[in-house]
């Protein structure tokens, strides 16, 4: 039994593929909503957690809506779970959500284009009772928060988890750092910055990519003022976004300089040579993204590894050769024990402590 809401994932054939980050999320979780399933007509009939990577997690993939109804009894949301370019939602989705809507289901959607913008949603939603979640949805103007300086004053240190690229794991690492942190008797609480993140249930945080650049790091400094005054964690993750230097939306530096992170997992996958969805547009060697880092102030940790792309037989001596090149210590997340990342952290706080 639980008390949280039931939710199915709807990825429609996607949820093998990096796009449907937002339901691998879920299925990995924590998760806000109680997980009953998975509609994906590529990977329909297998448990979702072992499509996602080896381990069941007893969540089926269904094929259609269909099968989802037929299965009882139905649950009480429909979640969006891909990120598509653009954040436009396809049109075969909108007529599954349709249907959703029209059986009871309420909707929630992390997509830049927002469901209660759709008047035949929100039409068929007000006769059905339902509700449509935009999590995406800017606040209110008046809502918004310019950076003061306060976040000087928060007693725990702040680490952020960057990429070299977008769709790398960021968000996932938090969460592997989190525990690892747990390994040392450290409590460590993440800042979400990402629609996923507000899915999963992480008290404090933001939509990064639909706050006006003017608030961001004010935003970002709320987000980590309060985290701090209502846990009073021994080290707070911030969640990274996209990459310093991805030419279609560069970020990153609002983490070091608006949130005063001191410390960096930097996240990369040897196999990509270009920047996700941008051919030609070739990823900077990692040696000098940590560079970069440098030069803004914080300092690289460990290097954590995506391993698309890479067969098993390469992950050795991939990890031998980006630890020559870094001088870094080399963590696979999905792969190593989350305790591998517990002796940079330990070092972090403790040094962190000192100043």
């Amino acid at each position: 039994m639980t008390d949280r809401p039931t939710a199915a994932v709807l990825t429609d054939e996607f949820f093998h593929l990096p796009d449907a980050k937002t339901a691998h999320g879920l299925v990995r979780g924590p998760s806000r909503f109680a997980i009953t399933a998975v509609i994906d007509r590529h990977s329909a009939g297998r448990d979702a957690g072992e499509v996602l990577d080896g381990r069941k997690r007893g969540i089926p993939i269904l094929a259609d809506l269909d099968e989802l109804l037929a299965r009882g009894p139905r649950p009480e949301f429909l979640v969006v779970g891909v990120a598509t370019h653009g954040g436009v939602l396809p049109n075969a989705m909108r007529g599954v959500l349709l249907r959703a809507l029209q059986h009871g289901m309420s909707l929630v959607s992390g997509l830049h284009e927002f469901l209660a913008d759709d008047p035949e949603l929100v039409a068929l939603a007000r006769s059905k009772g339902a509700q449509l979640i935009d999590v995406r949805r800017p606040k209110p103007r008046r809502e918004l928060r310019f950076w003061t300086g306060a976040v000087t004053a928060v007693r725990a240190p702040r680490l952020a988890v960057l990429g070299t690229d977008c769709a790398l794991g960021k968000r996932t690492t938090c969460h592997v750092a989190q525990r690892a942190a747990a390994a040392n008797g450290h409590r460590a609480a993440i800042v979400h910055t990402g629609q996923t993140g507000w899915l999963q249930g992480i008290p404090h945080g933001f939509v990064l990519d639909s706050t006006p650049n003017d608030f961001v790091c004010g935003e970002l400094e709320h987000a980590i003022v309060q985290c701090d005054r209502d846990l009073a964690p021994d080290l707070i993750l911030l969640e990274g976004q996209s990459a310093l230097r991805n030419p279609s939306g560069p970020c990153g530096a609002e983490l070091i300089l608006g949130g005063q992170a001191r410390g960096v997992l930097l996240q990369h996958a040897p196999a990509r040579r270009d920047y996700d969805g941008h051919p030609g547009h070739r990823i900077p060697p990692i040696e000098d993204e940590i560079d970069l880092i440098g030069r803004y102030g914080a300092r690289v940790l460990a290097v954590c590894v995506n391993h698309e792309g890479l067969a098993p037989a390469e992950h050795d001596a991939t990890r031998a050769a980006l630890a020559r090149a870094t001088g870094l210590p080399v963590v696979f997340p999905l792969l190593d024990p989350d305790t591998a990342l517990s002796p940079a952290l330990q070092a972090f706080v403790a040094a962190e402590r000192r100043r």
